[in-house]
């Protein structure tokens, strides 16, 4: 197979691989890059293949920095643009199942390819458009499978975040799993407790935001991986409520896949905060998820007021509206985003009064009554009892302070 016209990304980095096989050496564009292009799909890092050793290649190019010399790697500098270029290697001793023990540098394409993960990611492409294709990835592209490279047990003891890399291409792809490769990682699941949480995540995320997150969350069901990840073990009877969101879901951001998980396990704002620690999220994440979550239990009760909406902000009410477009009896979503939009300020810094005015008019003293007066005259603003002037809101913080 050619292909004929190559994206831009492959054409803008021909000049590499050109340079490198002008010097004798072979050179591939490899990896996701090339079966997304065929996939005809939008490609992003593209990553490069060589017979060349780091040493070889470090001769041929003027800037290069070493960013992974170890393991072969050295990123060239070429105008604006940087390549990643990696010596062809064998590797061998998987004691953390997730790093090789040793690294080989060899000349060999197929020695390179086949310790790749799936077919369809063990394609190479010359740079004029030639697909080299060892492992039949281009009949698996064509029908849709994911298939590891040679025995599915070997591929997944070397690198055991690779069974949730397989379950996240079936969500974003909408490819099936091949049945031996399916139940190999059914029999090695437990691996999955050798690695990182931040990794695991990374690849979570990117299931749940494919186009078929359904059928990436019945793979992860299915194969049991579920029940080494965190917070998860106990949990199956919930996490099968995931399987009946909508088919065409289609999650956006981390913020909507964590306010869905939290919705279907009835993780509730205060408990949200443990269960996302434990999946080492950030902070900022945490913060978006719990605001969110307060959203929904307010519509839960059909309680939802000025003071929540100001609190949740619009962009995480735009993802608690999408997540409650794909789940059941997600309670009453209608205007709220024209709710938020009507309210007379959008941010605590928009109001008309603050601490240094209230001391300077010796209205208050420092301390907590200053903060509890300035979230008074906030809310009054909010509910429209005062405008957000602020002579109006230094009489009104007179006269409640002369109540109290």
């Amino acid at each position: 197979m050619q292909i004929k016209k190559l994206p831009i990304e492959f054409v803008t980095a021909r000049p590499i691989l050109q340079t490198i096989e002008k010097a004798g050496y072979e050179a591939y564009f490899v990896g996701g890059s090339v079966r997304d292009t065929i996939l005809q799909d939008n490609i992003h890092d593209v990553d490069i293949a060589t017979s060349a050793y780091p040493s070889e290649i470090k001769a041929l190019f003027p800037k290069t920095i070493d960013t992974g010399i170890k393991h072969g790697t050295v990123m060239i500098l070429s105008g604006q643009n940087k390549y990643e270029v990696t010596t062809f290697r064998t590797e061998s001793g998987y004691q953390d199942f997730r790093r090789p023990d040793k690294v080989t540098f060899v000349r060999s394409l197929a020695e390179d390819l086949k310790r790749r993960d799936f077919t369809v990611n063990a394609l190479a492409l010359k740079e004029d458009g030639t697909v080299v294709d060892l492992f039949n990835g281009l009949q698996d592209l064509k029908d849709h499978i994911l298939r590891a490279v040679g025995k599915p047990e070997e591929r997944f003891h070397e690198d055991a975040l690779r069974m949730m890399r397989a379950i996240r291409f079936a969500s974003k792809l909408d490819f099936t799993i091949e049945a031996a490769t399916e139940a190999a990682i059914k029999h090695h699941a437990e691996l999955l407790e050798k690695i990182a949480v931040e990794r695991i995540l990374v690849e979570f995320n990117k299931m749940m935001m494919g186009q078929k997150p359904v059928k990436g969350i019945r793979y992860f069901l299915e194969t049991g991986l579920y029940a080494f990840c965190p917070q998860l073990n106990e949990q199956l009877p919930k996490l099968k409520r995931l399987l009946k969101i909508r088919e065409d879901t289609h999650l956006k951001n981390e913020n909507q896949v964590w306010l869905l998980m939290c919705r279907v396990l009835t993780i509730s704002s205060n408990q949200s905060h443990h269960f996302l620690k434990a999946w080492k999220t950030s902070n900022e994440l945490i913060s978006a998820v719990s605001n969110g979550l307060d959203l929904f239990e307010a519509m839960d009760q059909n309680a939802v007021s000025e003071q929540i909406l100001f609190q949740t902000g619009k962009t995480v009410i735009k993802d608690v509206l999408t997540v409650a477009n794909v789940l059941p009896n997600a309670g009453n979503s209608d205007q709220l985003l024209d709710r938020y939009e009507a309210l007379p300020i959008k941010n605590s810094h928009e109001l008309k009064i603050n601490g240094g005015i209230l001391l300077k008019a010796h209205i208050t003293t420092p301390g907590p009554q200053l903060g509890k007066l300035l979230a008074i005259l906030l809310n009054k603003v909010l509910t429209g009892k005062i405008e957000n002037k602020q002579p109006d809101l230094l009489l009104e913080a007179k006269k409640i302070v002369s109540e109290d």
